[in-house]
């Protein structure tokens, strides 16, 4: 069972790439964006942000794997003043979040999101919304360890209410 959160507007730097499912380089991403962290001045905290943005709505009710979307390595910041220029900037705006602890490989976390949509939003009181979906790397990420463990935010809001336009 997932906690329901509003997150509030959090700004972050990182990079985004376009990639699909089939051509997925979230490796490479991770890869470029790591040795520059230690470049952005006012980033908050220690925790890393995996976004990913998807078309629409429509990206997972006609699910097709080479379908694009972008895919953001990125930490949070409480301002982008001086920041790197190779850097970009993201903002995740103010909304309505299922949170759901994760505890796995990134190899083995495709068939709990599928759970999540298919079955836990199927039966909530929610729905999703149009706004990116990210996953938390704290302390207890551990990369491809069994035990690492991460928070999946997914976009929602109650069911019978229009979402986010963008």
């Amino acid at each position: 069972m997932p906690r329901i959160e509003t997150l509030p507007e959090t700004l972050l730097a990182g990079l985004g790439r376009e990639m699909s499912v089939i051509g997925n380089r979230t490796r490479e991403l991770w890869q470029e964006f790591m040795p520059l962290t230690r470049k952005i001045p006012t980033r908050q905290g220690g925790d890393l942000y995996s976004v990913e943005i998807y078309p629409g709505l429509d990206y997972f009710k006609a699910f097709d794997p080479k379908r694009p979307f972008v895919k953001w390595a990125a930490v949070p910041v409480q301002s982008w003043q001086d920041m790197p220029g190779e850097l970009d900037k993201l903002v995740l705006p103010t909304g309505l979040y299922a949170v759901f602890r994760y505890k796995g490989t990134p190899q083995a976390v495709a068939p709990f999101y599928r759970r999540i949509l298919e079955e836990w939003l199927a039966s909530s009181v929610y729905q999703l919304d149009n706004r990116p979906h990210f996953a938390v790397m704290g302390p207890e990420y551990k990369g491809n360890h069994p035990e690492s463990e991460e928070d999946l935010w997914i976009p929602v809001r109650p069911n019978g209410t229009m979402g986010s336009i963008s």
